[in-house]
């Protein structure tokens, strides 16, 4: 059973970038967290318009120190 994991490991880490997203995403979904963190249908809609805004280009992110360090500029 562990040679098998760590032998599925390995391909799914050869992959390219987008399959493994895609992958890793498949595979926190059938972990069925929703009972762990209750989230309304609103809210999933949201976090799937931020998702698609993020990986269509039309959100950039920003980095947390450069968050942290504009709020830091207002405060003083």
């Amino acid at each position: 059973m562990a040679s098998s994991v760590a032998e599925l490991v390995s391909k799914a880490l050869a992959l390219p970038k987008p399959s493994r997203a895609f992958l890793a995403e498949k595979l926190l979904e059938s972990l069925d967290r929703e009972d762990d963190f209750p989230v309304s249908q609103e809210w999933l809609e949201e976090i799937r318009r931020r998702c698609d805004d993020i990986d269509s280009g039309k959100t950039d992110l920003i980095a947390a120190e450069e968050v942290f360090a504009q709020i830091r500029a207002r405060l003083k």
